[in-house]
């Protein structure tokens, strides 16, 4: 993703880019100097052969925002979330959005120019200003970025190729003051673990309530009705007019129909997409595991919300981002089940950048949900080397201030009852972003704990945001029953609790827009406040097979949050919140 933004005119600008062949080798900037390139000891992704020169390859051009607009806006997402302040639910339009934003035309125009005379086309602008994206030719890239380009392989996931830098790429000293990041050269996305597919044999003891004998003592839609109280799906709820709820998917994690049917038909329980954005309904493919999962288990919780699934062939978070806020209705609910860790190929700017655009979903009243991650507080890259030199790696989205991320849980025995923290659900504190002042009794309360067990203070950052918020059912020890292309099979991983959580704030949704009364909005403040609104997850730690991690106490903690959803006291919170009127 490219970040260009210039302080000169626009004549000195076209008047420099000619005389750029003749000063460009002295002039580069080095950008994104935080990241770490491709390292092959680390990253589950191999480099291979370069690119054609005229292998198309797309960019999001994230343009600078002056940074007393970026303070109003970020004044406009606090107060239209928190319940206790007087603009709260008095959310903005897409166009108010870009009037907050107010980026200067002439920006826009100088990275249109300088992308167009490196022959890259298809440029197109977004509807706030912020972002341009653009495809061009492999050669272009290398030529005005100044860097190398290579294809990826992912390791485990073969027929995944992507295209990235294999050494930092840099701007023209002209514009470098201007640019905040290139994103998606260096981020290298994760790809789902195989280990967490495929789980057969559930041990639950409870009745089978789905026709498939492959789903006995996995996590069906029933299991989940009776532990978290929302109320069992039969098609027979109404649509409430502006709900709406969506799934982000990318890298070929595409759908068929006729696997939600059979999902369906054999769990008694309705199901369908409502609107594609993408190319994400594909009936000529096998069924991605992450789409499915995502699709039947929100659609389970939530059947009379419309579902969006919002599809990219690429991972970009930024570019995701783009798209659902470029939309004049965009859906009031997002569930992405995606991330990587803090440090791992994510700048500051990169994380900065993806920050300022969940805040502009936010004060449009979006909520956004991120799974926490499934690798424990070690995170993908895991701690690395003797214990004694290890330190925890956050996750990102799932540890910004921005977003609700969600942990996951097991039962503590095989029966619908109390749960227990899935020891891989991600979770901890953030060593970029400060604790947020949704937050800050909460934490100060877990770490007063004489029972949290805190690791040793030289492995986490005690001033950091805190995650995940909430939690649901997640873990191995019964995962979910998943209809695929092939068979049910079971699943697991916080890629199931998020959509599971998403897909009940959905229904809360439409319990107040039935009511007149706004959307919640960006989650977190509203659930800091109602902690009594959760089932407290009491035992467990998320130390995923290492000596330390965060242990599960009374109250929010960094294994589980607040706990796992408890609709029947959401709904009366829920309702409860009010748009205060002066």
């Amino acid at each position: 993703i490219f970040v260009l933004v210039s302080q000169f005119d626009f004549s000195f600008d076209i008047m420099w880019k000619s005389v750029l062949p003749v000063v460009a080798a002295a002039q580069w900037t080095k950008m994104e100097t935080d990241v770490t390139v491709h390292d092959p000891a680390v990253s589950s992704w191999v480099r291979g052969e370069e690119p054609p020169a005229d292998h198309s390859v797309s960019l999001s051009v994230v343009v600078r925002i002056d940074d007393d607009r970026r303070a109003d806006l970020e004044r406009t997402f606090w107060e239209v979330s928190d319940p206790k302040h007087a603009n709260y639910g008095k959310y903005l339009s897409r166009d108010q959005v870009t009037e907050i934003l107010a980026v200067p035309q002439d920006r826009v125009e100088r990275i249109q120019e300088y992308l167009a005379s490196h022959d890259c086309t298809e440029i197109n602008v977004a509807q706030q200003q912020d972002v341009v994206s653009v495809a061009c030719p492999a050669s272009a890239i290398e030529t005005a970025l100044n860097t190398k380009l290579h294809f990826f392989t992912h390791q485990e996931h073969t027929d995944i190729q992507i295209v990235r830098a294999s050494q930092h790429y840099h701007l023209p000293e002209h514009m470098s003051a201007d640019v905040v990041m290139v994103g998606e050269l260096l981020q290298f996305p994760e790809m789902r673990q195989g280990s967490l597919n495929g789980l057969f044999g559930g041990k639950g003891e409870w009745p089978d309530t789905c026709a498939d004998s492959k789903c006995s003592g996995l996590v069906t839609p029933a299991v989940l009705s009776a532990r978290y109280r929302h109320p069992n799906a039969t098609g027979a709820e109404e649509a409430v007019p502006g709900n709406s709820m969506a799934v982000a998917e990318f890298q070929g994690q595409t759908y068929k129909t006729a696997d939600l049917d059979t999902f369906s038909t054999s769990c008694s329980i309705p199901q369908g997409v409502d609107t594609n954005i993408g190319d994400g309904h594909n009936d000529n493919k096998r069924s991605g595991v992450e789409a499915v999962l995502d699709i039947e288990f929100m659609k389970a919780v939530a059947p009379d919300v419309p579902l969006t699934v919002v599809y990219s062939s690429k991972y970009s978070l930024l570019d995701w981002c783009t798209q659902i806020t470029n939309l004049e209705n965009s859906p009031l609910i997002h569930s992405v089940s995606y991330g990587n860790d803090e440090r791992q190929q994510s700048s500051e700017a990169f994380m900065v950048s993806a920050n300022t655009a969940f805040a502009k979903a936010g004060a449009r009243g979006l909520s956004i949900l991120f799974a926490s991650g499934d690798q424990g507080v070690c995170g993908r890259e895991g701690c690395g080397g003797l214990f004694s030199a290890k330190r925890f790696k956050p996750d990102f989205p799932a540890a910004s201030p921005y977003i609700t991320a969600v942990g996951g849980t097991d039962f503590l025995s095989y029966i619908v009852g109390e749960e227990q923290v899935w020891s891989a659900g991600g979770g901890g504190f953030s060593d970029t972003f400060g604790i947020p002042a949704y937050q800050v009794d909460a934490v100060a309360a877990y770490k007063a704990r004489a029972d949290a067990n805190l690791p040793d203070q030289a492995y986490w950052n005690n001033t950091g945001r805190g995650y995940p918020d909430v939690a649901a059912l997640g873990g191995q020890k019964t995962s979910y029953c998943v209809q695929g292309s092939l068979t049910m099979v079971g699943v697991a991983g916080t890629s199931a609790s998020c959509p599971v959580v998403a897909g009940i704030f959905a229904k809360l949704n439409g319990l107040r827009l039935a009511a007149g009364k706004p959307a919640l909005g960006f989650l977190n403040p509203f659930i800091y406040q109602n902690p009594q609104a959760f089932f407290d997850v009491k035992h467990g730690m998320n130390n995923a097979n290492n000596p330390y991690g965060f242990t599960a106490t009374e109250g929010w903690d960094p294994a589980s949050g607040f706990g796992t959803p408890n609709y029947d006291a959401l709904a009366d919170a829920a309702m409860a919140a009010v748009v205060v009127t002066v």
